[in-house]
């Protein structure tokens, strides 16, 4: 029983894992911190496993997990933890992947992003995952029309953080 429900929790981990990726890139400043965060999401994962009952998909389920973990020890961190700041970030990417000036538009992005609370960063982060607002609803725990009003209002905060 235990080698199976182990089995099962690889299985859907692997496939879903650029989830947790990407979460742990919008709440750190750098590889260090990252795999932190990725190892102790896991953990989390693993432990509320036992508890997913299928009622949603893995995946909705596993983005609640996984923001609440990153959304609880980055309030924390805050306290404790000096990252890296972004800017400081030398990012290799390939030069036929990207230009310059999508790198650039893609960290201020980040940067502004950073600068939401964390429930708007969550949304963002969903939003940009091309969620539903159906799905973002169910997986932060607020109504589809909160979702959307949320939505607007941070893209005007984002619109007058990227263009003062």
């Amino acid at each position: 029983m235990k080698e199976k429900l182990e089995h099962e929790f690889v299985t859907n981990l692997e496939k879903n894992q650029n989830i947790v990726h990407k979460i742990c890139r919008m709440y750190t400043n750098d590889q260090d911190s990252h795999n932190d965060l990725f190892q102790e999401i896991t953990i989390q994962l693993w432990k509320a496993f036992p508890k997913f009952r299928g009622d949603s998909k893995f995946s909705t389920w596993m983005y609640r997990v996984a923001l609440n973990t990153a959304i609880t020890l980055y309030r924390k961190s805050k306290k404790d933890i000096r990252t890296q700041d972004f800017d400081d970030v030398s990012f290799r990417i390939k030069a036929h992947e990207y230009d310059d000036q999508t790198e650039q538009q893609l960290n201020l992005m980040y940067k502004a992003v950073r600068e939401l609370n964390d429930i708007d960063k969550a949304l963002v982060f969903l939003y940009l995952e091309d969620q539903s607002y159906k799905e973002i609803s169910d997986t932060l725990g607020i109504t589809e029309v909160n979702a959307r009003v949320k939505m607007n209002r941070i893209k005007k905060a984002l619109r007058n953080i990227l263009n003062p």
